[in-house]
């Protein structure tokens, strides 16, 4: 088995984070920036509360932020973001062999 290794594997990711998002990931994006910040209120918040609330509020913060970068991710359409010039499958990546 060939194992293909990428040059920059970040250079398609914010490329794609960088393409127009759907709308349902645009109201996603909001919700999950809501939810930690929610989150992030009880775990900072000033008086002392119970355990199980700042456990809570800590799952709160880390559900908003994947949901917040999941959505920035989605992009309308794949074939947008890869800018492929060479012709090959690898979305303008020229694989490193082993």
């Amino acid at each position: 088995m060939n194992k293909v290794k990428f040059k920059d594997k970040l250079k398609s990711f914010f490329a794609r984070c960088g393409e127009e998002t759907p709308p349902f990931f645009k109201k996603l994006k909001r919700v999950g920036l809501i939810v930690a910040a929610a989150g992030t209120a009880v775990v900072t918040a000033p008086i002392g509360l119970p355990a199980l609330v700042v456990t809570i509020g800590g799952y709160l913060i880390v559900g908003g932020a994947v949901a917040t970068a999941v959505s920035q991710a989605a992009i309308d359409d794949a074939n947008n973001c890869l800018h492929d010039e060479d012709g090959d499958d690898f979305g303008g990546m020229a694989p490193i062999a082993n």
